[in-house]
């Protein structure tokens, strides 16, 4: 009996992503084929099984990859900081500008005084602009508000950019971001109010997907992450941290216990903290805007995370303070350049190992049988290229559930 497929590809170079033998799971003059949004079939054109397509497209040849996930991203806020970006410049550190006032303190300032509409104003084009560069799936965080109302505020309107396309959005939960001004003094009251009525009002409209904390010397602790987690696994919500970016806080075996499905930034993880995320199976999520911006020096353990087999995602952390960056594409040449991963690594951690830090691999970030027909078409000759070049875009179209994208250039 012959398939019916609602569309064919064919003529294809295919970095199916699939972990194997072959490179980049590489797959010469291939096709996929596509049904209810969903991949029906891939593999080399030559074993394509009898069948029909409504429509059938060439691909001319090009690579297709999955659609690109950007798993950590704060792209919902009011304002900018270029002033601090200049006092950096200037010799102040991100801690003392944070210690002053500034950071993460003055976008919530900005975004408490922005409506909804203007939130989503000034996000829809940083979405467009990963989306510019085969982004199919992004992860956008809450964190802004520090109070229950701006909080929700930027959750739905996290949640209408990915309503309204072309990229799909997961949410996640950041109240425990920074201390706001009027908890000064008052730290574990911040933690009750986010743990309990913050959290509540958030899974009350089911606004987040994940909840996240800021594990730092000059944000939280690891008691009081620990409070927030176990309230966030109550209601039966996934858990992520910002961990060991600034110091060694014991936030990534903090991260595994818990077993988040990521541990983020991790500059200064040690060895015991990478061998806890193997054992639970958390993903190192690795963000090169950050430490390029920040002009960190200290490295984030990459041998390490290799040695114990942890899967390493890349994003670009997209956020006005300390990575206000939105291309996916320099965020892997960032990746290979400054952190020494190959470009398959690189490639696979804005492929599979980001899905995986969403928790959506079985879905997303591979080409495979069942997965969703998430695809990104490049004029490229090889994959390596999508990591080697700096300022070009190859990428040609986008499939979204199988469905060409219209990307606004």
């Amino acid at each position: 009996m012959s398939e019916m497929w609602d569309s064919l590809w064919i003529n294809l170079r295919l970095a199916t992503m699939v972990p194997g033998a072959v490179a980049y799971g590489a797959i010469e003059n291939g096709a996929i084929a596509i049904r209810d949004g969903r991949i029906a079939w891939v593999g080399r054109r030559a074993d394509l099984p009898t069948g029909a397509a409504r429509e059938t497209h060439d691909g001319g040849g090009r690579w297709a990859t999955p659609g690109l996930v950007d798993c950590h991203t704060h792209l919902v806020f009011g304002g900018d900081r270029a002033q601090e970006f200049e006092m950096r410049l200037g010799g102040a550190t991100y801690e003392q500008i944070a210690q002053a006032g500034g950071g993460i303190r003055s976008t919530v300032a900005a975004t408490r005084a922005s409506s909804l509409e203007a939130l989503l104003a000034s996000a829809r084009p940083r979405l467009m602009a990963l989306a510019r560069e085969g982004v199919t799936t992004a992860e956008i965080k809450s964190g802004y508000g520090l109070d229950i109302e701006t909080e929700l505020r930027q959750l739905r309107a996290a949640r209408r950019l990915g309503a309204e396309g072309p990229v799909r959005v997961a949410t996640t939960f950041l109240g425990a971001h920074a201390l706001p001004k009027e908890f000064q003094g008052r730290q574990s009251d911040y933690v009750d109010l986010v743990a309990g009525p913050m959290l509540d009002a958030v899974a009350a409209e089911g606004l987040a997907d994940a909840v996240d904390c800021f594990a730092e010397r000059i944000a939280f602790t690891p008691d009081e992450t620990a409070r927030l987690f176990t309230a966030a696994r109550a209601k039966g919500l996934a858990v992520k941290l910002h961990a060991d970016q600034l110091s060694d806080q014991g936030g990534a075996a903090l991260a595994a216990r818990f077993g988040a499905l990521s541990a983020d930034h991790l500059e200064y993880t040690s060895e015991a903290g990478a061998a806890a995320m193997a054992a639970a199976g958390t993903v190192a999520v690795l963000l090169p805007g950050a430490f390029y911006f920040l002009r960190e020096t200290k490295l984030p353990p990459v041998d390490a995370l290799r040695r114990h087999g942890v899967a390493i995602a890349l994003a670009t952390d997209a956020n006005p303070g300390s990575s206000p960056l939105l291309s996916p594409l320099l965020v892997m040449n960032m990746a290979a350049t400054l952190f020494r991963l190959t470009p398959e690594e690189a490639l696979a951690g804005l492929t599979r190992n980001g899905a995986r830090a969403l928790g959506l691999q079985d879905r997303l970030g591979t080409l495979e049988i069942g997965k969703v027909a998430d695809v990104a078409l490049w004029d490229i000759e090889r994959p390596a290229e999508l990591v080697y070049w700096i300022a070009r875009n190859p990428l040609h179209a986008v499939l979204r559930a199988g469905r060409p994208q219209e990307i606004r250039r």
